[in-house]
Parts: structure tokens; C-alpha cells; sequence
């Protein structure tokens, strides 16, 4: 092959390798033998080269390491195990290689020791940010300040669950390191029905070969983690595996109150506006107590607001006037803009708009971050001040532990998502004989907890998470039409925290106490 100088060397090189294949590839892999300036360009074509056309095992994998944490006092030794999964479908046939994380405490009998799948959203998200969050070992950041570059602190989590119950974290396809087999495609995977598919499948071997059918088990999912977490509620009941409980942070359960034409978006966002505010100091004579002052705008939302939007043009002047000074008084914004915003205010102007005289945003998964755009005049914010803030903390805090601390070796690249999933997601949803063109899982949930009476629910909320609203959770659940026995089982918790809740040390001591007296209550200690 003729030589040729610079990046121009090493394009050319690269292409030659991906077209030619494995005879080229071992061109790269004796430069790379030899050293000098062309083994240093052919060794960085040759890491390019197996990021590109590595491929997920058929064969499961697993690697195992021993450690300890020590968890509000007591000294727990756990076997961390890092690994996949080979789905099959209904032939046999393998469809896909799902990674997982598991932890699993030494001592008791693991068929009574609960054990817990746990999961993100996105769609099309890998499950680090719970992972780093929730597992033994957890990412320190500032928020809600933006946490500082490298190098990041990763450590031994003091709070998290394993006193409770096993994790075993579930990469979604096409995230993480969980990819299609066979001539299966990523897009295969990307859908409400096809995503609950593959994660029941996956339960199901990891259950399978870990001998874990008598332990109980328990769902936990995060944002579109809680659209799969009721859906796959019910469906794995539907296959004969009776869950202990749900856990749901950060809920989006019914999609289809997003559509244009409807009020209920702007109605569910109200008291998320009105917490902003508050935290903010736009809220004229600022009540001390948060909870109390957003019962009063969750009434207003529900009763006047609700009544107002109804009417649509047909509201009077003298009551849009009312509406648009009572609403400025809950968010912070002028009446003057909420009368041209029809009283209708989206999430991405409310955060341009709230600071905009400080020419500063507010975030999106946590409105306590602060952004500033090159643009003071836009309709929205530039970015998510909130996502930017920890986004690199947990990438590469994770990456360094799961091929350090864990030792799991793979040449496929970690993806945090699946680029394209959410573009080319498909929304429609069945449940018994209907079909929904958006899904609103909360029916699929309502009869698994109809149908397995002791089902418990757990609803964990951020006052600042405004991409699920908690006030929007409220309403979906409260429209499962459960029986008073039921509706007994649901429990709702809310913290001083956004989407994320373990990212505030105060905030996740909370919620672990909350979780601790719900897996006690779901799952009590065998005789």
C-alpha cells in the first residue's frame, strides 16, 4: 500500500481497512507490531476499526469480582457481576445480547432475598445514571451546581439499597453494551411493545439461570422507565411471574394528554412552574412552606384553571383577565405575557422566561441548574443546563468503573443512548383488545394491580422535575380507577430534588428511608 503523510494517511487507511476486511485489518495490526510513527496512526485506525465491527456475544457472559459497602453502619459483602444475556424469540432463535450490572449481597438464601431490576428511560437511554446513582459505588457531583471536570469521585455508596434487596441493572438494545444478534436490527427493539418484549425476556433468563423464581422481585424504573415498568408489570404477570411491587421515579405514564388540542400538559406543569418560582424568588411574599403553597396551586390547577382552559375562546375578558393575574402570581411571569400565550405557556418558554431579565435559563430535568444562552432574546433555552451539568461526571466515572473496578473487558463502544430511538420510536401500544396509537401504560398497570391484589406501587417525585411533571403523575394514577383495596397499595413520595433525585446526598437519604419501608412492607422478612 503507497504511503501517504498526515490525516490524509490515516483516511485513506481507515477506509481501506473497513472496505478490504480482515486481510487489511492485520496490515494495521503489523504496523502497529512495529512501532514508530505508522504503528502509532495504524494503532489508533485499528482501535477504530474494532469499535466499529465488534460484535455482541451469542454466548452469555460474566465477570465477577467480590466486594463490600458498608450501608447506614453495617458491612455488606456482594458479589458484583458484570455480563449479558442472550434473548431468544418464541423459536429460539437469538434476537439480541442485553448487558447487565448485578449485585448480590453474601449471606442470606438469594431465593428469600428480594431482587430488583432497575432501569432509565429516553426512550433509547442505557441505565448509568441509575446505576451510578443507586448502586453500591455512586458519582459525587455538585448539583445543583455543574460539577466540575475531570478528575470525577466515584465511591462506595453509603445509601444505597442493597441492605434491601439484589440490583441487577438492564442496559435497554442498543444502548450500553446490549446490541441486536443475527440479522436482528436496533430498530426492532425501538417500541412501547417491542421494548416491553425484549426486557421481559431478559428478566426471564436472568431469573432463569440465577435461580431466582421464588425470590421476590420488584420493578424500578426512571422517566420512560416508568412507561416500561407498567406495561411490564402486567405483561410479566401475564406470564406467570407475580411482581412484590413498582417503583416509579420520575413518571411519564399516559402520552397521549402531550397531544396538540389538549389543555392537560399546560394543567399538569402548573405547580412544577409554581415550585420554580418559588425556589427562584419570583413568588411575590414567598410563603415559607413549599408543600402547603403547591396544594393551593395544585387546587387552582385543577378547579379555575382547568375550567378556564375548557372554554377556550369562548372565555370571557373579564375571566382571562382573573386567570392570567392569579397565574402570575403562582409562576412568576407577567400578566402581559401569559394574556399572549392564550394562558397557555409551554415548558420551553417558561424556562427561557422566568430569568429572562437576568439573561439566564432554568433547567429542564432539574429547574435549580441555571443556564445562559448566546441568544437572551430566543423563544427557549439553547440546552439543559441540568443535563450538562453531571452528563460527563457519570460517562466517564462509569466507563472507568465498569473496565476498572469490574474488570469487564469488551471492544464494543458504551452508548449512553441509541441515536435515532426516539425519532423512530414506535408509540402504538396494545392492551387486551385495543390498540393506542400513544400509550397510556397506566391501564396496563391498573390491571396488573387489579389482577395481583398484593402489588405494591411506589411514586417517587422531585418538586423541580419539569420533564415529568409530579402534579401529571398524580393525575394519571389517579385515574387507574382502582378499588379503595387497591388503592391502598400506592404510596407517593416527593423530595426537594429534580428528575434525578440521587443526586442530592439530603434528597437520597430521604428517598433510600422511603424505600426502605417500602420493600419491608412488599417483601417482609421470610420466617
Amino acid at each position: 500500500m503507497k504511503k501517504m503523510a498526515g490525516a490524509k494517511w490515516a483516511t485513506a487507511a481507515l477506509a481501506a481497512v473497513l472496505m478490504t476486511g480482515a486481510a487489511t485489518q492485520g496490515w494495521a495490526e503489523d504496523k502497529k507490531d512495529k512501532g514508530g510513527e505508522d504503528g502509532s496512526k495504524a494503532n489508533k485506525i485499528a482501535e477504530q476499526i474494532d469499535a466499529a465491527t465488534a460484535r455482541a456475544p451469542i454466548a452469555e457472559t460474566a465477570k465477577s469480582s467480590a466486594h463490600s459497602v458498608t450501608i447506614r453502619g453495617k458491612s455488606i459483602r456482594y458479589q458484583a457481576t458484570a455480563g449479558t444475556l442472550t434473548i431468544r424469540d418464541d423459536n429460539g432463535k437469538p434476537t439480541a445480547s442485553v448487558f447487565y450490572v448485578a449485585y448480590t449481597a453474601e449471606g442470606a438464601p438469594a431465593t428469600k432475598r428480594p431482587v430488583t431490576f432497575l432501569y432509565n428511560g429516553g426512550p433509547g437511554s442505557a441505565s448509568l445514571w441509575m446505576h451510578m446513582g443507586l448502586g453500591p459505588v455512586r458519582v459525587r457531583t455538585s448539583a445543583p451546581d455543574n460539577t466540575p471536570p475531570a478528575p470525577y469521585v466515584y465511591s462506595a455508596n453509603e445509601d444505597s439499597i442493597l441492605d434491601k434487596t439484589d440490583l441487577v441493572f438492564i442496559d435497554a438494545v442498543g444502548t450500553g453494551y446490549s446490541r441486536p444478534l443475527g440479522d436482528a436490527k436496533d430498530k426492532d427493539f425501538w417500541g412501547v411493545d417491542q421494548d416491553v418484549d425484549a426486557f421481559a425476556r431478559a428478566i426471564n433468563r436472568y431469573v432463569t439461570i440465577n435461580n431466582r423464581w421464588n425470590s421476590p422481585k420488584f420493578l424500578f424504573g426512571e422517566s420512560y422507565g416508568t412507561t416500561r415498568s407498567s406495561a411490564l408489570a402486567n405483561r410479566l404477570q401475564q406470564d406467570g411471574m407475580d411482581l412484590n411491587g413498582v417503583v416509579l421515579l420520575s413518571s411519564i405514564l399516559n402520552y397521549g394528554i402531550r397531544q396538540p388540542g389538549f389543555d392537560n400538559i399546560f394543567i399538569s406543569y402548573l405547580p412544577s412552574y409554581a415550585a420554580t418560582a418559588w425556589y427562584h424568588n419570583r413568588i411575590a411574599n414567598k410563603p415559607a412552606d413549599l408543600a402547603a403553597f403547591l396544594q393551593k396551586v395544585r387546587d387552582y390547577a385543577r378547579g379555575p384553571y382547568t375550567v378556564a382552559l375548557a372554554k377556550g375562546q369562548d372565555i370571557t375578558p373579564e375571566e382571562e383577565d382573573a386567570v392570567a393575574k392569579q397565574l402570575s402570581a403562582y409562576t412568576g411571569l407577567p400578566v402581559p405575557f401569559l394574556k399572549q400565550a392564550k394562558l397557555r405557556v409551554s415548558l420551553q418558554r417558561f424556562r427561557k422566561e422566568l430569568l429572562r431579565d437576568e439573561a439566564k435559563t432554568v433547567g429542564r430535568l432539574d429547574s435549580r441548574f441555571l443556564g445562559v444562552d448566546i441568544d437572551s432574546a430566543g423563544e427557549g433555552p439553547e440546552y439543559d443546563a441540568s443535563s450538562n451539568a453531571v452528563t460527563s461526571a457519570f460517562i466517564s466515572s462509569q466507563r472507568a468503573y465498569i473496565s476498572g473496578d469490574l474488570g469487564y473487558k469488551t471492544d464494543l463502544d458504551y452508548r449512553r443512548s441509541a441515536d435515532g430511538a426516539i425519532g423512530q420510536w414506535d408509540w402504538h401500544h396494545k392492551i387486551e383488545n385495543r390498540r393506542m396509537e400513544m400509550p397510556d401504560v397506566a391501564l396496563d398497570l391498573a390491571q396488573a394491580m387489579r389482577q395481583n391484589p398484593h402489588l405494591q406501587l411506589l411514586s417517587l417525585n422531585g418538586w423541580y422535575d419539569m420533564a415529568t411533571p409530579f402534579f401529571g403523575t398524580e393525575y394519571d394514577i389517579g385515574h387507574m380507577q382502582l378499588e379503595p383495596a387497591q388503592r391502598r397499595n400506592v404510596t407517593f413520595k416527593y423530595y426537594p430534588s429534580g428528575h434525578m433525585v440521587y443526586l442530592n446526598p439530603d434528597a437520597l437519604k430521604q428517598m433510600v428511608a422511603d424505600l426502605d419501608a417500602f420493600y419491608d412492607k412488599a417483601a417482609p422478612a421470610a420466617p
